[in-house]
Parts: structure tokens; C-alpha cells; sequence
């Protein structure tokens, strides 16, 4: 039986004051965020500095208010990261929060199938006694949540203490799983902490850069900006089945067979081994394993390495010579690596690569992973999914000890196991042993892989719940409550960028309608399900970012020495670390040298601060990783056979990855621009070789179809040398694509393989 409202416990009486009609001022945030209004202290016709919401680069959006609302946007000139830059989708990121479309009321599924408004009582009320009884029948393992990378960092706290402390959810994942959990994992286990290494800087510093399955061109233009700023004359090598632009931009182009990475990896450090290119004081000094990895690799001759690559030999040395003969070697990967399924290895073979070359710690080197979301770093280190806060372990009961005496509950509360992953939800749920669901700024209906499995592991949940800024995804389309979220831009919070860096989101528009931030929200599920007093603290974002400093206290990314907000504003963002310590020790040198006087915390005193530390700061400069020993480690495994192979049935490869830099993931937001949509096709295009287009009989502009042992689709052929016969690329953006994808993942990180399968193509 479905427990009525009166049987729900009472909301505090600070809530009950705002119930009925004013509801929404509760949940709006306090004081100067209430109902209607931007921050107080933004002046009506000024202009608030804010970074963007889009991707991983974290560039830094000046809003020009008019009335108090933002009316434009303009790059900020003055940020050490996009320093006066900006791509098509940060010029446009106003865009999305007008769109018509913008979810702006609760909704309940109705008896007769439909979606209906509802208030925001009734929804919680709905929300609530459903997902208790679903508990009560089934228990704590039935219902789970999927998060994002996309909400601020003290949303992700937010929801992952709420979801586990406080409803007793003991599974919930992000989308970051998509994009960043190999990374994740290849960092912890190689470094014993997952840190990325770098500076954005060294973009400019490196004289060699290797870029592995990235087409930063496209995919992260401001980053391009960096390289292209880049005094050094650098040797830049691009490692990517497809001529993409930014191997067109490239001295050296290493067309490789899809998903044979890690077989020219170890063939690389062979090479540099056999030759003695490495850095033996380095090795011996700051690594573990490497004798062991050395005896590995030997098996992968250059003529082993040829073969099974596609490469030449002479390619393979001029690719080892450019690394012998740089100074500072820098290695970049994103999700042509990341989203394979032998992943993790992947991107551990680029680390060894920088281990047994020096490359680590110094200006323009480095093993550097590039994130994908605007706070898929907030993701992987405060929400509670694939850690607990602040980069702790789950199964450690003294860092379970240290959260629960940071956040003032019972040590009870926390878990003392690690959640399913995302695939793993997706499976319980097929399975039938997930019966409920709340999905916060995520769309699987569209994103995961083998989506034609998705409606129908939805269709067995007993609840469905959708937490999105928009009434229309394709997974709104199958939601039994839907939240209406606030978006970017109409809340504050703070981002961490794929280097590390903090920095400060601004509300400069109203949420339309009764669309309420993902944190007022969850203060709002926290009073309906009764707990509110745990979350007592939890008064506003930068009320949690205090609390996500006390979790981050003597970890690798401690920030207990920001003040706050201002401080972040004040110095253009801070990257972690940046300890209490730190900070005391740099702000009494500054104080001397400047003759004192200045408050701690006070705009004067951040920047003093900041003029005595560097704001373009790398890990491991000391050689010091953060393994007990203080050593990394050479990790290494057999290559695997990709799961599927291409054969006589399913001929060509298919490989996925971002199609123009105006497109961004399931095209939610970048739609709803008019200029972005000028800048790339409306329909669905493949990109296929002249040479197979004459086989198959198929015309420049000709409809194909194209068949996995998924699902089929048709788009209309682009003919171009880019691809090598045998291959064609199909943008990921769009939302036929999944129906293709294969749904294998990567054994150590889960990430699922997304840019590999077999497939046919047939003339319409």
C-alpha cells in the first residue's frame, strides 16, 4: 500500500511557515536569492563574471546585466584559462534559459498516461510516499539515482549526501561514467589519487605534444587556442583512426586501426627502452614496477607493432625519436581513449609513457587527461558516487569516521559498500531488481549505449523521477514526476575544470516559472522525506562549499585555504590543492612584503596571496605520488581483441566522437540556439570513404543505411578521405546514433565503448 501524505512525516516548522502560496520563496534561495530576483550584490546595470556551463575547459563569461538580468555574455580577458576566448557555445550559453521549451512545472503522470502540472507539493508528496514504499517492499537496493557532471559542485555534494545519508539510496552513479571514470581509476591506481597532473599552460610550454583519440580542435577550442599560442615550434603528433582537424593541423598523423592504442603504446616504450630513451634516475627513484614492465613490452617489435596497428616501422620510430628528442613532453587523451574497452590500460600505457621519460611535474609535460563535462571534476571528487566526499573510500572505515565527524551524523548512516556503476544500474533495473529511478540533468534515453534497451528496462521501474531544465528528452518522455530544474545561469555554485581549477558560477536570470536550482531541490526533498535536520548546515552553496572543505581536509585535493567565493572570484580561480596550510605560509610572506595590514580573506589579501602563488600550478613537481611509498606505479595488462570485429555480414567499423564545436552531447541546450544550429547539419550525416562509396553505389549526399547487431538507422553520406575505407564516423550528438553502439565496457572503470563497432552500410 502507497503511504497517504498524512502518513509522511511533518515538515519542520520553518518550512510549514512558507507553505501553500509562498512555497516557492522557501525553496528559492534566501534573502537577496528570493523569488524573482538576482543576487543583491550584482548592481542592475553591471557586469558579473561568471565561468561557463558547457565543457571541461571552465572559461570565464563576463554577463552584462541589463535591469538585473543578463542580456550578453563576453569572454573575461583577464582568466588565466580561455585569457579573452571564447567557442560558439559559450558566446550562445545565454541562449538555452529563454528556450521555449524549459520545463516550468512539476509533473505527475496521470492514471490515463499523461503528463500533468502539479504543484510543487504535490510532487514531493508523490515523490516521497512512492519511493518509501518501493523502499519498504523491496528494500534500500531497489532504487537508485543517476546523477551528472553537469550541476555545481555543492549540488553533487548535495544530492550524494542526501541520497545516502539521508533517503538510505544506496546506489547512485553519475554520466561522468560515460565520459571520465577511465581516467579516474587509471589515476588512482598509477598515482594512488585521481590528479590530474597539469596546467593548461603547458599547452604552451611543451615542445612535443601527443594527442591520443582527442580532436581538440573541435572538441575543446579554447584548449586549441592554448597550443596555437604555443612559442616552442612544437612537434604536435595526433593518434586517431580519422584525419580530424586537429591531425590536419598536425606535424605527424598516426592513422592507427581503431582500438589498437595500447598495442602501439607498448611498442613505443619498447622502442624507448631498447634505445635507452628513458629517464633511469627518474625510474629509480620516484616509480615502482618498471623492471616488470620492461620485460612486458619486449614482446612488441616494431614489425609486431606495424602489423597489428596498420602503421609503418618508420612511422613507429619517428614517433619514439620525437619523444627522445623533446624537453618537455606533454601527453593528452580524452574519450577516443576513455570510451573503449580495454580503457583503462589505455591510458595507463600514456601514463608509463611520461614515468619513464621524466615527463611529470615539470613545465609542459605531463600524463593529462582532458575532461568532458563543465564539472565532471566536481563529479568524480565530491558526489558521493565513485568516492565518498572528498576523494575517500567507501570501504575505509576511518575516512567513514572522518565524513561522518565533518557532517556532524552517525558513522551508521554511511555505507560501507561502494555503489553499483551506471551499466550496473541499468542492468539491476533489466533485471528487476531496481525498481526506482531519479535522473538529475542526465538523459540515458538518448546517451547510453544499445539505447534501444533503454524504454524497456524503463518500463519496469515502478517510478521514474526526471530532474531536468527541460519538459521534452527523451527520457522526460518516459518520467512518471518530473522536476523543473533551474539551469545554468539562473543558480550559483562552483565548477572544477579538467586542470584543477575552481571557479564560481553566478545567477544573472531567473528560473522561469516554478523551475527551482538542483539545490533548492534537494533542500526541498530533504523537508518531505524528514530529514531536514541533518542537513541543517545546508543552507545555500556556499554554506556547502564550507562543508566540502572540512571533507576535503588532508586529502590530496585539500581547498580548506579558500575563503570562499570572493576569494575565487578575486584571483581568477584557484586549482587544488590549496591547503590551510598553504595558504597561512603564503599569506604571511605576502603580508611582509606588502608591510601587512590586509584582513585574511579580504579581496586585498587573496590577491597578495596569488601574486606569491602561482595560479598555474602541476602535481608532482616534488616527484612525490600518493601511494604510501610516495611511488607511482608501471601498470600493464595483455591487449584484448575489441568485442566485436568487424566481418563478412558487418564489414565496416563505426567510429563515434563530437561532430563541430557548435554541437554538445545530446544537443538539449545547443539546439536551442539559432546561431549553432547554423553551424552544423540538421540531419544525421556519416562520413564515409570515396573509394567505398563507389563499391556501394553511393553518391555525394546519398541516403545509407547503416546496421548494427543493435539497431539501424539512415543518414545521408558525406564523402571525404578523412575516414580510411573500411571505416566510417558517425557524430555522436544525434539521438539515432545509440541504437548502434555496442554496450561492452572497460572491466576496471565501466566506461562503456562507445567509439567501436561492427556494422554494414547499404544504399537507400
Amino acid at each position: 500500500m502507497i503511504p497517504t501524505a498524512a502518513d509522511l512525516p511533518k515538515p519542520s516548522s520553518l518550512f510549514r511557515e512558507f507553505t501553500g502560496p509562498l512555497t516557492r520563496e522557501l525553496v528559492q534561495e534566501p534573502g537577496e536569492f528570493g523569488l524573482g530576483k538576482v543576487p543583491a550584490r550584482l548592481k542592475p546595470d553591471a557586469t558579473a563574471k561568471l565561468v561557463c556551463g558547457f565543457c571541461s575547459t571552465g572559461c570565464s563569461l563576463n554577463a552584462h546585466l541589463r535591469e538585473g538580468r543578463a542580456i550578453n555574455l563576453t569572454p573575461a580577458t583577464e582568466y588565466p584559462v580561455n585569457l579573452g576566448m571564447a567557442c560558439p557555445k559559450g558566446w550562445e550559453a545565454l541562449t538555452p534559459l529563454t528556450a521555449p521549451n524549459r520545463a516550468t512545472t512539476p509533473l505527475i503522470r496521470d492514471t490515463s498516461g499523461r503528463l500533468q502540472a502539479a504543484s510543487w507539493d504535490e510532487a514531493m508528496t508523490t515523490f516521497v510516499s512512492r519511493l518509501r514504499a518501493i523502499q519498504a517492499k523491496h528494500g534500500p537496493g531497489s532504487v537508485a539515482w543517476l546523477g551528472t557532471g553537469q550541476i555545481c559542485t555543492e549540488e553533487l555534494a548535495f544530492l550524494g549526501a542526501l541520497g545516502k545519508f539521508g533517503i538510505g539510496i544506496l546506489h547512485g552513479d553519475g554520466n561522468p561514467r560515460q565520459c571520465m571514470a577511465t581516467s579516474v581509476v587509471a589515476y588512482k591506481q598509477s598515482f594512488g589519487f585521481d590528479a590530474p597532473p597539469y596546467t593548461y599552460q603547458d599547452f604552451e610550454e611543451s615542445d612535443v605534444i601527443v594527442l591520443i583519440g582527442s580532436n581538440l580542435c573541435i572538441a575543446h577550442p579554447i584548449m586549441w587556442q592554448r597550443v596555437l599560442r604555443n612559442r616552442n615550434n612544437p612537434e604536435i603528433i595526433v593518434i586517431d583512426p580519422r584525419k580530424t582537424e586537429t591531425a590536419m593541423a598536425a606535424t605527424q598523423h598516426l592513422p592507427l586501426a581503431p582500438k589498437s592504442d595500447l598495442v602501439l603504446l607498448y611498442g613505443i616504450a619498447n622502442l624507448l627502452i631498447q634505445n635507452g630513451w628513458i629517464d633511469e634516475t627518474f625510474i629509480g627513484t620516484h616509480t615502482n614496477g618498471f623492471n616488470e614492465f620492461a620485460g612486458h613490452v619486449r614482446q612488441f617489435t616494431p614489425d609486431t607493432v606495424a602489423v597489428q596497428t596498420g602503421l609503418t616501422v618508420a612511422q613507429l620510430y619517428r614517433f619514439a625519436e620525437s619523444i627522445h628528442r623533446g624537453k618537455a613532453v606533454s601527453f593528452w587523451w580524452t574519450m577516443g581513449v576513455n570510451q573503449g574497452h580495454e580503457s583503462t590500460r589505455t591510458a595507463q600505457a600514456i601514463i608509463n609513457l611520461a614515468l619513464m621519460t621524466g615527463n611529470i611535474g615539470r613545465a609542459g609535460t605531463g600524463a593529462n587527461s582532458i575532461t568532458g563535462q563543465c564539472n565532471a571534476m566536481g563529479s568524480r571528487l565530491f558526489s558521493n558516487t565513485t568516492n565518498l566526499l572528498g576523494g575517500h573510500d567507501f570501504l575505509n572505515a576511518g575516512h567513514r569516521a572522518k565524513i561522518a565527524g565533518a557532517l556532524g551524523i552517525p558513522v551508521e548512516r554511511i555505507p560501507q559498500q561502494n555503489s553499483f556503476a551506471y551499466d550496473q544500474i541499468m542492468d539491476a533495473i533489466e533485471r528487476g531488481e531496481i525498481k526506482a529511478l531519479w535522473l538529475i540533468a542526465t538523459n540515458p534515453a538518448h546517451s547510453w549505449v544499445n539505447q534501444r534497451s533503454v524504454p524497456a528496462a524503463f518500463r519496469k521501474l515502478e517510478l521514474l523521477v526526471v530532474q531536468d531544465m527541460f519538459n521534452d528528452t527523451e527520457s522526460v518522455a518516459h518520467a512518471d514526476i518530473v522536476f523543473p530544474a533551474a539551469a545554468w545561469g539562473e543558480k550559483e555554485g562552483t565548477f572544477i575544470n579538467s586542470e584543477r581549477r575552481i571557479g564560481v558560477v553566478k545567477k544573472v536570470a531567473v528560473a522561469p516559472g516554478q523551475a527551482l536550482s538542483d539545490f533548492n531541490i534537494f533542500r526541498l526533498v530533504a523537508n518531505y522525506w524528514g530529514c531536514e535536520m541533518m542537513f541543517r548546515e545546508w543552507t545555500s552553496p556556499e554554506a556547502v562549499f564550507q562543508i566540502m572543505k572540512r571533507c576535503s581536509a588532508g586529502q590530496p585535493c585539500d581547498i580548506t585555504g579558500i575563503d570562499g567565493y570572493e576569494m575565487l572570484d578575486a584571483v581568477g580561480g584557484i586549482q587544488w590543492p590549496f591547503s590551510s596550510e598553504q595558504c597561512s605560509v603564503i599569506g604571511n610572506r605576502s603580508e611582509q612584503s606588502a608591510g601587512g595590514g590586509r584582513s585574511p580573506g579580504s579581496t586585498d589579501h587573496c590577491k597578495l596571496i596569488t601574486d606569491h602563488f602561482p595560479n598555474e600550478r602541476r602535481l608532482f613537481a616534488d616527484g612525490r605520488f600518493h601511494h604510501a611509498d610516495g611511488r607511482a606505479r608501471f601498470i600493464f595488462e595483455a591487449p584484448k581483441a575489441p568485442p566485436e570485429c568487424k566481418d563478412a555480414e558487418f564489414p565496416f567499423e563505426l567510429l563515434t566522437g563530437r561532430g563541430t564545436s557548435a554541437q554538445w552531447h545530446t544537443q538539449t541546450r545547443t539546439r536551442c540556439s539559432a546561431v549553432l544550429r547554423r553551424l552544423h547539419p540538421e540531419e544525421l550525416y556519416v562520413e564515409l570513404n570515396p573509394d567505398d562509396a563507389q563499391r556501394l553505389g553511393v553518391g555525394p549526399n546519398g541516403r545509407v543505411r547503416i546496421t548494427s547487431r543493435r539497431g539501424s538507422l539512415e543518414a545521408t553520406a558525406f564523402l571525404t578521405p578523412t575516414v580510411r575505407p573500411g571505416q566510417i564516423f558517425l557524430p555522436m550528438h544525434y539521438e539515432a546514433v545509440n541504437r548502434l553502439t555496442h554496450p561492452a565496457v572497460d572491466p576496471y572503470s565501466r566506461q562503456p565503448s562507445y567509439k567501436h563497432c561492427a556494422v554494414r552500410v547499404k544504399r537507400r
